[in-house]
């Protein structure tokens, strides 16, 4: 049996994994070609790689939003963050894609599996973007069309799907916030049930019940929570709030949650101990007993006379 020589002194072997997960051939192939030149000309790129110009550069951008690029750390330029529009892909470019790319083909499937439904073209194009262009892997694609199936379902209900856009719009997010392995997936979303869990109990502490919070709402809340405060001490400043104002005004509780943050003071016992209210001083009936003890005792002698005369 002939023996199969095998690769060594890969120059990077988590770049090597994560242009496995990518799934493109041209992201690979430039990126063996940087590792050469060191330095990257689009024309001469698509010329030795016998590729378009508009391939290597999509190819290019991709390497940057993966932390691919530069090649050695004595280059400085930072990685860019995706566009906020993905390209114009034609349905061509994914059927193309999806007849040839076993792994973009399971990612359509599972998209039309989580929402029940045969996917648009327009859909289709959003999910190549989503592949191709923001570069998630697919296992991570899998679990983001899951989550957002999830959070649409507990806000708006049962039988509720998200729309591509939206899907589109939390890819974007992950992309940005470099959501790039099935663990940081994992890890985030466990966080973001803890923060929904978190800001429901704040709701239900806040006396907001049979409807969502708003974005700004929302906004304030996981501000707070950020913050590092408990439920208990935002009910404090709830009581607080409500005390003086009558009601839940929440710029004016979020004045005193953020007055407390600078002052350090984020529990229960840290509020009564730096920033408890002076208490309105009770009367002091201390002066009034013993009058009443001589009253009594007078009281008394006048009837011990009386009864024994």
């Amino acid at each position: 049996m002939k023996e199969v020589a095998k690769v060594r002194n890969f120059p990077d072997p988590a770049a090597r994994d994560k242009l496995i997960a990518a799934h493109d051939g041209d992201t690979a192939l430039l990126w063996l070609w940087l590792c050469r030149s060191g330095v990257y000309n689009g024309d001469r790129a698509a010329e030795e790689l016998c590729r378009t110009l508009g391939e290597m550069d999509r190819a290019y951008e991709k390497l940057c939003r993966m932390g691919l690029y530069p090649i050695t750390p004595d280059r400085k330029e930072a990685p860019s963050s995706p566009a906020e529009e993905l390209p114009q892909y034609t349905v061509n470019d994914v059927l193309r894609r999806s007849s040839e790319d076993g792994s973009f083909k399971a990612v359509l499937q599972e998209a039309e599996r989580v929402l029940g439904r045969s996917l648009s073209s327009p859909d289709m194009k959003i999910l190549f973007g989503i592949y191709d262009y923001l570069a998630l892997p697919t296992e991570v694609i899998f679990v983001l069309l899951n989550y957002c199936t999830e959070l649409y379902r507990q806000k708006y209900g049962p039988g509720r799907l998200p729309s591509m856009r939206s899907i589109e719009k939390e890819a974007y997010s992950w992309a940005n916030n470099e959501i790039l392995t099935l663990e940081q997936a994992e890890e985030f979303i466990e966080e973001s049930r803890s923060r929904r869990s978190r800001a429901e109990e704040i709701k239900a502490a806040l006396g907001i019940r049979g409807r969502e919070l708003t974005p700004t709402e929302r906004k304030y809340v996981f501000s707070w929570l950020d913050m590092g405060f408990s439920v208990d001490a935002l009910s404090v400043a709830y009581d607080r709030t409500v005390t003086n104002t009558g009601s839940l005004k929440w710029n004016y509780m979020n004045k005193i949650v953020s007055s407390w943050h600078q002052k350090g003071i984020h529990t229960v016992q840290e509020i009564e101990e730096k920033d408890r209210r002076t208490p309105t001083p009770a009367k002091n009936t201390e002066p009034n007993a013993p009058a009443s003890q001589a009253e009594l005792a007078r009281l008394r002698s006048i009837y011990e006379k009386v009864k024994n005369t």
